[in-house]
């Protein structure tokens, strides 16, 4: 499958998508539903109001959650199938040990969007992205990422919005 995206805009993607309060808080809301009115803080108490408010924020901007009068703050379709991508991503890291042995879950989320990055511009997909060479992976490892780099291609490819470079943004 082929993805559209230059290595700027997959830069985009992965930096949105790697971020700790994003992540944080589609899974929180994945885990155990809408999170009511200002209660953002009080489910999440190890994020700052500022991280809060930029990932409330960018989930709404990027059509990942939406608020709902009564409910609170709940996930998108696409918000749903992120949270299943950042479990498929998590499971995936799990087994292979990776960054370590012992991480928190966004530290693997990171961790393998960054490995699978390289491999979604445009020219490179479909292509190996030779990781045991470039990031130390088993060959184990890699060939069990190649499911994870589909779905993650699959959620891009439905959500071109996460790799629009803002304006101004060079």
């Amino acid at each position: 499958m082929n993805t559209p995206f230059t290595p700027a805009e997959v830069r985009q993607a992965v930096d949105l998508l790697a971020s700790r309060s994003l992540i944080r808080l589609v899974t929180e809301i994945d885990d155990n539903g809408a999170i009511p009115p200002r209660r953002l803080a009080g489910t999440l108490p190890d994020l700052s109001t500022h991280q809060l408010r930029s990932a409330s924020d960018t989930a709404r901007a990027y059509g990942l959650a939406r608020v709902v009068p009564g409910a609170g703050l709940e996930l998108t379709d696409s918000g749903m199938e992120l949270a299943d991508l950042y479990d498929a991503l998590d499971r995936w890291a799990r087994r292979h040990s990776l960054p370590a042995a012992v991480c928190e879950f966004s530290s693997r989320i990171q961790h393998a969007l960054d490995l699978l990055a390289p491999s979604l511009t445009t020219g490179n997909t479909g292509r190996r992205a030779h990781l045991r060479d470039a990031r130390q992976i088993s060959a184990e490892a890699e060939a069990d990422l190649a499911r994870p780099r589909t779905f993650l291609t699959q959620w891009l490819a439905g959500n071109p919005q996460v790799a629009r470079i803002p304006e101004g943004a060079a």
